[in-house]
């Protein structure tokens, strides 16, 4: 087994991941606060099983549905949360995109990936330690 299959490497790998793609979502909901009826978009947290491994239809070569119109597996979530205050704030041209709100989900999307990447390199550097590698 190599120390890439650990499970709780992966998850903290697959976590990773999804915190790069959501700041990728949450910079494009932002760059679009002025585009007439944008709506911002977040994605869906996946969720892990006690093994550290990814539950339901977020696997690795799970379909996406990118977006509400697009047909889906039958029984699976998108892959993408429409915001369920959008029509909250909604301006004049149909813009809803609430800016404090999506820099609050940038700066908190930031802290959480900073934690979980020291958390894999602490982790890889206690096996690298118990292995005498370190």
């Amino acid at each position: 087994m190599s120390i890439n299959d650990l499970p709780v490497l992966s998850a903290l790998r697959t976590k990773m991941q999804w915190h790069q793609e959501r700041q990728r979502v949450l910079s494009e909901n932002v760059s679009n606060s002025d585009t007439p009826r944008f709506r911002p978009r977040d994605l869906v947290e996946p969720k892990f099983d006690k093994a550290g491994a990814v539950t339901g239809s977020m696997g690795p070569l799970a379909m996406a549905r990118t977006s509400a119109s697009h047909m889906g597996p039958s029984g699976a979530q998108s892959s993408f949360d429409q915001n369920k205050n959008a029509g909250f704030e909604t301006r004049p041209a149909g813009n809803a995109v609430n800016l404090e709100e999506e820099m609050m989900k940038v700066a908190a999307n930031q802290m959480d990936y900073a934690a979980a990447t020291s958390l894999y390199s602490k982790s890889l550097h206690l096996l690298k330690t118990a292995l005498g590698k370190g």
